[in-house]
Formats: C-alpha cells, sequence, structure tokens
C-alpha cells in the first residue's frame, strides 16, 4: 500500500486539477452564453434604430456576430480545460485545407450572402423567384437566404447557387402585366368577344390605362380560338386583378352566350 501511495497522491491531485478544470470550463460556458445573449440583444436594438439599414444586412450582421462569439467561447472552454490554445490554433491551422474542403460549400453561401449584401439583387421583404422555389424574402442569414411562401412554408435557400444564378425579382418594378389567354368556339364573333372584354377592362379601376392594354387573336388551337388579353396594373394588385378578371369573364361570357370549347375530335367513317 505504501508503494502506491505516492501514485495514488499523483492521481488525487490530478482529479482535483481535471475538476477544476472541468468547472471552470462549464462556468466559462454558462457565462459565455448569457454575454453573447446579452450583446446580440444589445446589438438587436442598436441595429432596429437604423431605420435606413437593409433588413437583410441586419440580420446578416446578427448571424456573423453570433457564429463569431460562439467560435471564440469554444476556444476559450477549450483553453480552461487544458489545452494550450496556441497548440489548438496550430492544429485548427494544420487541419484548415481539410476542413476548408468540406465546408467549401459553406464558404461559397458565405461568399454568396456577401454579394448579395453588396449588389442588392433582393432584399427583405422582395417576393422572388429562384432555384425553382418562390417566396417573399424574410431574412438574408450568412449561408442562407429565407424565403416565405405563399402558404406560408419556410424555405432556406443556399446563398451561394442564390448568387450565382438567375433571381426573378417582382418586387423591383411599380408596374407588371397581366396576361390572360382565354379560348372560346370556332365560329364565335370575334369583334363582339373584343368588345366584351374591353368592357370589362374598363370598368376594373386597377388596370392601368397607360400603359395600354392589348387584345388580340393569339392562336388557332385544336378546339378553340384563343384570345390574348394583356393588361398592366401595379405590382401590388396583380394577383387580385388576375383572378378576378378570370372570374368576371367566365361569367360574363356565360350571360352573352360566348361558348367555352371542349376538347373535340371529328372521326371519318370510311364506308
Amino acid at each position: 500500500m505504501e508503494k502506491l501511495q505516492p501514485y495514488l497522491n499523483v492521481a488525487w491531485d490530478s482529479g482535483i486539477e481535471i475538476g477544476k478544470n472541468i468547472l471552470a470550463a462549464i462556468l466559462i460556458f454558462l457565462v459565455g452564453r448569457l454575454l453573447i445573449s446579452f450583446i446580440k440583444k444589445i446589438l438587436a436594438k442598436a441595429l432596429n434604430k437604423r431605420q435606413n439599414m437593409d433588413e437583410g444586412i441586419k440580420s446578416f450582421v446578427k448571424s456573423l456576430v453570433n457564429v463569431t462569439l460562439t467560435v471564440l467561447l469554444l476556444i476559450a472552454v477549450v483553453g480552461a480545460l487544458g489545452v494550450e490554445t496556441t497548440s489548438f490554433a496550430a492544429l485548427l491551422a494544420s487541419a484548415g485545407v481539410a476542413v476548408g474542403m468540406a465546408l467549401s460549400g459553406n464558404l461559397q453561401n458565405f461568399a454568396g450572402g456577401v454579394m448579395i449584401l453588396l449588389f442588392k439583387p433582393i432584399k427583405a421583404g422582395d417576393y422572388i423567384e429562384a432555384q425553382g422555389v418562390a417566396g417573399s424574402v424574410k431574412e438574408i442569414q450568412i449561408f442562407h437566404t429565407v424565403l416565405t411562401t405563399p402558404d406560408n412554408q419556410t424555405i432556406y435557400v443556399p446563398n451561394g447557387p442564390l448568387s450565382s444564378n438567375v433571381i426573378t425579382n417582382y418586387s423591383t418594378q411599380d408596374i407588371r402585366r397581366v396576361d390572360w389567354s382565354f379560348g372560346v368556339d370556332y365560329g364565335t364573333d370575334y369583334e363582339k368577344v373584343k368588345a366584351v372584354i374591353e368592357k370589362l377592362i374598363a370598368a376594373d379601376s386597377r388596370i392601368l390605362k397607360d400603359p395600354a392594354h392589348f387584345i388580340a387573336l393569339g392562336a388557332l388551337a385544336d378546339s378553340s380560338v384563343n384570345i390574348t388579353v394583356r393588361a398592366w396594373v401595379k405590382s401590388g394588385d396583380y394577383w387580385g386583378v388576375f383572378f378576378d378578371m378570370n372570374k368576371i369573364v367566365y361569367e360574363t361570357f356565360n350571360k352573352e352566350g360566348i361558348e367555352f370549347p371542349f376538347p373535340q375530335l371529328t372521326v371519318h367513317t370510311a364506308k
């Protein structure tokens, strides 16, 4: 037992030292989380006071600060556990290439987020279509842009592909053109159909007089004569005018005796 005593003393001392380090690391972690939360609140208040700052930049800055402070906190916790931070930094540096390759997508997304904020093809509140999805821009984060769809789904679009591919932004212009194609039976009086549509357009105050609307015989299709109608409205009125016009055209055509066609097939029987 006497021979084991020195080893037991060393183990006891080491255990106490390790326990102190663990307690210190836990304390640093808890205090650090509180400080990060406090700093985030102060930053949010400071950014909210800047009325002229774009909402996308605000969300990006908040996200960047949160990630940076969290990384610093983890380094502090590792240092409290007894790991030399210089050695830890050297380890990170030596693994930088591997980590960079593993995170190349995220680095691309980060660069894409910076490009979006610099050149501003989109901003918070815009309704866009990109990467096969469409929705209103809720916020621009470090790695993703958050969209909210009309049916209240949340979509996270990576900033890298978003910044380097086609974006359709429906909110940059004050007015938009609404397009319709109404099919009527062959033999229907085109001038009568055009006059009915003219009245419907004139009755809707949301449809702009300038630029002028456009009505023409668009196509002689397999089973219908298609009337092309184009009109300009304020961007905010687009969907309301589109759906309302569909409804009123359907009701008015029925009242006026203008028939909507059905797919038809003529069969000739050989004698």
